[in-house]
């Protein structure tokens, strides 16, 4: 495996979830970093501990528009990826995944710059195959509400096999699968985040359907080793490439491991599916194992305590804060001053 170490690196989507822990790794290996977001579900707070770094630069910017800079790499992170987030504006999610991949390939083919692709499991739909291996075509609605990211991700896919097939150009695909860890946003909706806030909130928490589908959920630090290995892989290993976790878990059984894990036991409610919600979901990484030499290491039971204490710190010690203050100022009012 390759151990060059580029002069900069551009990271787009950089403030997000996953962006932000890779901009994190990157710097620690002696990167310089170029972060793009903007900050449509990014927020700053995420790379709040980068920013003054002499190796960090942070350019606020949409890539549906072209982009004008200098790098050797290119991680393509950029989209919303949940389905609260990608829903509420289909048509410029759809455009993020199309214009915004056509764009980065762009800017790659102008500086014969390596460039990676965050593409998603969501590209096998609801699957009639599992587990799901790369050369499973998928089972995808083209037409329904999460299509815009759905069939977005297969397309920008598609343009990436067409600019090396085209081009030569150096393309890694990566199909990320369900990855959860700290800086996840509290209302992105997702299955971890929803739980975690509810569990800690003391609410009871929401399982869809009757909970037997099924997911398999990789650790942050995990997914984003495996992102970096992808990118410094041979230049004829170009992907797909599934990264997630092998370990299947019920929506029930994770609901319960939260409760578990956050001390609480306010019981649990079902609501119907949402449409589309896949029903059976959990990757095949025996190519990540013999190509990248890749596989997660982290715990369920780790990766959880980790992200309900990240939650904790984040965002229920600074409500309980922010009410102190209010209770003060009402004890204490302020006075006018002359």
């Amino acid at each position: 495996m390759s151990t060059r170490l580029p002069r900069r690196i551009v990271v787009t989507g950089g403030a997000g979830f996953l962006g932000s822990h890779l901009c994190t790794r990157l710097i620690e290996a002696g990167h310089e970093v170029l972060c793009v977001d903007n900050f449509y579900t990014g927020t700053k707070a995420n790379i709040a501990h980068l920013i003054g770094h002499p190796s960090f630069e942070l350019l606020r910017h949409d890539i549906t528009f072209p982009l004008y800079v200098e790098a050797d790499e290119i991680y393509n992170l950029a989209c919303p990826a949940s389905p609260v987030h990608y829903q509420h504006d289909p048509v410029q999610t759809t455009k993020t995944c199309v214009h915004g991949s056509i764009n980065m390939l762009g800017l790659a083919k102008r500086l014969d710059a390596r460039i990676l692709q965050a593409s998603t499991s969501e590209v096998y739909g609801d699957p009639a195959e599992h587990p799901q291996r790369e050369d499973y075509w998928g089972h995808v609605n083209p037409n329904g509400i999460r299509a815009c990211y759905d069939e977005g991700k297969r397309c920008a896919e598609t343009l990436f096999a067409d600019y090396h097939r085209q081009y030569g150009l150096k393309v890694k695909i990566a199909r990320i699968f369900n990855t959860y860890g700290p800086h996840m946003r509290p209302d992105d909706g997702r299955v971890i985040s929803n739980l975690a806030m509810q569990a800690l909130a003391g609410e009871p928490l929401t399982v869809y359907g009757d909970g037997s589908q099924t997911r398999s959920f990789c650790f942050v630090d995990d997914l984003i080793d495996g992102l970096v290995r992808l990118m410094n892989s041979p230049d004829d290993f170009c992907g797909p490439v599934n990264l997630g976790n092998t370990e299947e878990t019920t929506m029930l059984e994770i609901a319960e491991k939260i409760q578990r894990l956050a001390g609480t036991s306010p019981g649990i409610i079902h609501r119907p599916l949402p449409q589309d919600d896949p029903v059976r979901r959990c990757p095949d990484i025996g190519l990540a194992q013999r190509m990248l030499g890749w596989q997660p290491t982290t715990s369920l039971d780790e990766g959880l305590a980790r992200t309900l204490a990240y939650f904790k710190r984040r965002f229920f010690e600074q409500a309980e804060a922010r009410a102190s203050q209010v209770v003060t100022s009402l004890v204490y009012p302020a006075t006018d001053q002359v």
